[in-house]
């Protein structure tokens, strides 16, 4: 009797360190990746990593990581436009599948699926803020963006008719989705600016636009947008990402 309660002491104890090593180890492994992808990312800050799934020691012996959750606070992306960038917040990622090497220099994940936002200011800086002429006498241009409820944006426009600025913006709802990896903004009905008639073409180059959102970290994709309160809420998915190398 004597004997099994050692062994079963024993037990605990070599389990408890097992369980210590384990925590350590992969402590160890998150700090070299997110040290790896801020290097290769070029980001201003350490992203968070989170390796998933226990034991981590026996994932190391595969090669290979069930599931790993990266998240960086601000992200610059490219908008494709003379190195101009377009901050995308609170980027998170979820990948499956992740092979690395043993110095976790290189890694790369099966697939991936994320979410972020982009602020609705950030989103403005690409739209027609610059005053523009819609119609003989009639200038017009985006002044703000904002949430207008069941995924919708709602756009205001600012317009000056003769020389005389209309006292309150006009708004409009559009719709917003992602096309060609484009965020797109689509104006679902035309605003009226005063009694002058626009023909829609003209006043769809201020209502209408589309941000690219490229260079995403491991080469992720946009997916799918949506408008939400503090700004534009976007999913992003990738194959064969790479965190890493």
């Amino acid at each position: 009797m004597r004997a099994l309660r050692i062994v079963l002491i024993l037990v605990v104890i070599l389990g408890g360190l097992f369980v210590i090593a384990d925590r350590v180890a992969v402590h160890f492994a998150e700090g070299r990746v997110a040290d790896r992808l801020r290097t290769s990312e070029d980001l201003a800050g350490t992203p968070d990593v989170d390796i998933k799934g226990f034991p981590f020691l026996t994932q190391v012996a595969g090669g290979s990581l069930d599931d790993v959750e990266v998240g960086i606070e601000d992200y610059r992306a490219s908008t494709g436009t003379d190195g101009e960038t377009i901050r995308v917040d609170d980027l998170k990622a979820d990948l499956k599948g992740v092979d690395f090497s043993a110095d976790y220099s290189s890694a790369t994940a099966a697939t991936a699926t994320g979410t972020g936002t982009i602020a609705y200011g950030e989103l403005l800086k690409t739209a027609g803020s610059e005053p523009t002429q819609v119609a003989p006498g009639v200038t017009a241009r985006i002044v703000g963006l904002s949430d207008g409820g069941d995924g919708k944006i709602k756009v205001a426009v600012e317009a000056t008719v003769l020389g005389t600025r209309l006292p309150q913006p006009v708004y409009v709802l559009s719709s917003v989705a992602v096309r060609n990896g484009k965020v797109e903004v689509h104006a679902d009905s035309l605003p009226k600016l005063g009694a002058v008639a626009v023909a829609e073409d003209r006043i769809r180059e201020i209502t209408d636009f589309r941000q690219a959102v490229d260079r995403l970290p491991g080469g992720i994709e946009l997916d799918t947008v949506r408008a939400a309160r503090d700004g534009v809420e976007i999913t992003v998915k990738g194959s064969n990402v790479r965190l890493a190398g």
